[in-house]
């Protein structure tokens, strides 16, 4: 590929794959636990089949099946009659068989989309597909980061955790509406059921970075094909969180520029994420697909899906509950917004609406509730057994029996046992 300059002519083109861990009790191709514990030894949670000991075969988790319809019915995406595994030939310290259990030529969803707001107004991003996987061990790289650690220890513990792979098209176009559609996915993710957000490593994204000339992109933000293939692209891997994400892509989108502006090539190549830093690190050339040598994993069978997808159901997902919170309670997008941003918010807010005027209840949730929790880093679930004291707070308020002002102040903190007000 020819040098190109960098100028004003340029559109930052980003393409996601998420890896999200699905919340199941076992492995998703053996028997070990995935309940994460404190203080628990390193490689103890491991057995034959995860450790990839000869001899041992995989058994395929249900759950984990069941929670990859759950996530295809939810972005419409197809789900085929038939799903495959393969081996993805490739070196991973933390995944001691050497190949990675996945799905290459036939994933369990394919062609979904996910709706998206940026600055106020909606955008659909493309999914090109989502497929299953085994999650690598981790990697503590003692004495420092991944380029100054004088060792590296290995932990298999998490090894074999069932994964999601969700791969967006190249549909983005600044770092920030990376971050919006990392929210939103992780939103539908939890309402679903099949997603813990708490859990250490549950979500991390890899993104694909490109500049290309801009006249090869319509007004719609579409790109031709070929002008994609023709510039050479970065890989960001390793980035941990929604805010991650966005400082990973612009302080990426900044370097591949000034590469550009000097004169020189963007490397095709895989790039590491230093948190601590705030830049990226180059790592390594990048792989192409040849050079993982994909092939049928023989001690699984092909896996008939077609009427899963009839017969697993999914839950109202926060954009339609959204929408009824407004008809139903008569809320404005804002409210509505603030009671649906968890699906455990939500369940609190129409059981205290059930009880009391709706106005009131959400101005106690929304407002009081929510924005308390926020001041002090905390979410809903931290106080799940402070709830009733609060629904108690609204009831002496709509009774005239503690004043509006004396409540806000106080809060729940300030009621005895009995719940008598102070």
């Amino acid at each position: 590929m020819s040098t190109q300059a960098a100028t004003a002519d340029r559109t930052v083109v980003i393409g996601l794959e998420v890896h999200v861990q699905l919340e199941t009790d076992t492995k998703i191709f053996c028997g070990c636990s995935t309940e994460p514990a404190e203080d628990e030894a390193p490689n103890t949670r491991t057995c034959p089949t995860c450790l990839g000991l000869p001899g041992a075969l995989p058994v395929l988790n249900e759950g984990a099946v069941e929670a990859a319809v759950k996530v295809g019915k939810a972005i419409d995406a197809d789900i085929p009659e038939t799903t495959t595994f393969h081996r993805k030939n490739y070196y991973y310290p933390d995944l001691p068989k050497n190949f990675q259990l996945t799905q290459y030529d036939a994933p369990i969803c394919a062609d979904g989309e996910l709706e998206i707001r940026v600055d106020g107004d909606p955008r659909t991003v493309g999914i090109t597909r989502a497929h299953l996987e085994e999650d690598p061990g981790s990697l503590q790289h003692a004495g420092g980061s991944i380029e100054s650690a004088t060792h590296t220890l290995v932990n298999y513990n998490r090894a074999g955790t069932p994964l999601m792979e969700i791969v967006t098209e190249p549909d983005f176009r600044s770092p920030a509406e990376t971050r919006a559609f990392l929210a939103k996915l992780e939103e539908v993710l939890e309402y679903l059921g099949v997603f813990d957000p708490g859990r250490d490593g549950s979500l991390r994204v890899d993104a694909n970075v490109s500049l290309v000339p801009a006249e090869h992109v319509d007004g719609d933000g579409t790109i031709d094909g070929d002008a994609l293939d023709d510039v050479n692209r970065a890989e960001v891997k390793n980035i941990s969180s929604h805010r991650g994400a966005e400082q990973a892509l612009a302080y990426e989108v900044t370097r591949q520029e000034n590469v550009l502006r000097r004169g020189r090539e963007i490397e095709q190549e895989t790039r590491h994420w230093d948190e601590d830093r705030g830049v990226t690190v180059g790592m390594r050339s990048k792989e192409a697909e040849k050079d993982y040598r994909y092939f049928r994993e023989g001690d699984l069978p092909a896996l008939e899906v077609a009427d899963w997808k009839d017969r697993i159901a999914i839950p109202e997902l926060p954009d339609a509950r959204r929408e009824r919170f407004r008809d139903e309670y008569g809320l404005d997008r804002e409210a509505a917004s603030k009671l649906t941003s968890t699906k455990a918010v939500a369940d609190f807010f129409e059981d205290v609406a059930s009880e009391f005027d709706p106005d009131l209840a959400a101005t106690w949730v929304a407002d009081n509730l929510l924005g308390e929790l926020n001041y002090r880093e905390m979410e809903i679930t931290d106080v799940e057994d402070r709830l009733d004291e609060f629904t108690r707070l609204i009831e002496l308020v709509a009774a005239d029996e503690l004043p509006t002002q004396k409540a806000e102040e106080g809060g729940p903190r300030e009621l005895p046992h009995g719940g008598e007000p102070p």
